[in-house]
This record gives C-alpha cells, sequence and structure tokens, in this order.
C-alpha cells in the first residue's frame, strides 16, 4: 500500500511499538494490519509471516541493546563494567518491555548469525577477561550472568518484589556485589569455591 509507505524497517519499527505496548506475544501480521487500517494481504510483500516479523523485531531489539550496552561499556572495566552491562539490560527491558522479550526469542542459525548476538557474546567476555578468566570458565559465566540478569528482570518485571522489603533496587545492587565478588574469586575446575582464584589457578 503505497498510500502509507509501507517498508519492511517500517513495519519492523512498528511492530516492535506495538511488542512494548500489548507484549510481544500479541504481535502478529493481523495485529500490524490493523495498527496500520490494510488488508493483511498487503504486508505478505514486506514480511512472510508472524513468525518472520517477530524474527525481525528480535533482531532490531539484539541490535538496539547491543548498541545501549556498547555505549554504557566504553572506559570502564571490572566491577564498573559489569555494572553498567547489568543496567543497561535491566533498563533497556524497563523501557521496552516487548522489544526485550523479543530479543529473548530463539532464532534459526542463519538469524542467529546475522543478528548482534556476536556482540553481545563479545562485550560479555571483554568483561569477564578483564577479571582475568579464560575458557571454559568464560563460558560458564557468562551462562551464570545470562541467568542472574534475565531472572531478576523476568521476576522483577512479574511484580515478584513488589511486596516485600528491601526494595528489589537494593537487592540488585548487592547481587552485583556478590557477582563482582564471585568473579574475582572463581573457583578451579573441581575444587571447593573460594580455595583458588582466577588468578592464581595453574592451566593445564
Amino acid at each position: 500500500m503505497v498510500r502509507v509507505g509501507l517498508t519492511t524497517e517500517r513495519l519492523t519499527r512498528a511492530g516492535a511499538e506495538l511488542a512494548d505496548e500489548v507484549g510481544f506475544d500479541q504481535v502478529t501480521v493481523s495485529a500490524l494490519a490493523r495498527h496500520f487500517d490494510v488488508k493483511v494481504a498487503s504486508l505478505y510483500s514486506h514480511v512472510r509471516n508472524s513468525r518472520d516479523l517477530k524474527a525481525r523485531i528480535a533482531l532490531l531489539a539484539l541490535e538496539e541493546l547491543a548498541d545501549r550496552v556498547a555505549a554504557a561499556l566504553a572506559g570502564r572495566a571490572g566491577k564498573d563494567a559489569l555494572t553498567a552491562f547489568a543496567n543497561a539490560y535491566r533498563d533497556y527491558a524497563r523501557e521496552h518491555p516487548g522489544r526485550y522479550a523479543a530479543a529473548q526469542l530463539t532464532l534459526t542459525p542463519e538469524e542467529a548469525a546475522a543478528s548482534a548476538g556476536g556482540r553481545h557474546a563479545q562485550m560479555t567476555r571483554a568483561i569477564l577477561r578483564g577479571y582475568e578468566l579464560t575458557e571454559p570458565d568464560q563460558t560458564h559465566a557468562i551462562r551464570l550472568l545470562g541467568s542472574v540478569f534475565h531472572g531478576y528482570i523476568s521476576l522483577e518485571r512479574g511484580g515478584s518484589f513488589s511486596h516485600s522489603a528491601p526494595d528489589a533496587q537494593e537487592s540488585w545492587s548487592r547481587v552485583l556485589d556478590a557477582l563482582d565478588a564471585l568473579l574475582r574469586n572463581w573457583p578451579a575446575s573441581g575444587g571447593a569455591p573460594g580455595t583458588t582464584t582466577a588468578n592464581d589457578r595453574l592451566e593445564p
């Protein structure tokens, strides 16, 4: 429909805005057609189906989030970098809940290769190198950080921390303190936690 200037990029951005308004699960080609007041068929020359639309929103969200994290990390290292990294994710989830949900979409190998996922991994590894972690511990730590950040953000968004003290911000700060302490005292493989750090571990 030329009269409304529909393009794939415009539809993707409109879908991202719709996701923030009504939830990522509610975003479909039909919902987007209603948003633009056009026939559903008119959108299929731009997106193949609702799954394709959601994948495009996911790619947009990952790119936006990577840009935000990169800006937050500039000139930071150690705990400052860890905190900036975590806060960038949390703030994005608060400001763009639908986009954040989209960023969790399982992508095909081809979609993942074209995404900003690699940038996220590189930035996370850069932080962990500041704690002198090497492989395979970097990967273990990446999985830990992802689990903690996403778990906390998801629970907070669901209202799980709204009805008890201390407030969620205080707990978030303490969680980051604990993660920093753990990363600085990462246990050796097979060793008892706290007995060996990444700095004094002997590599095979």
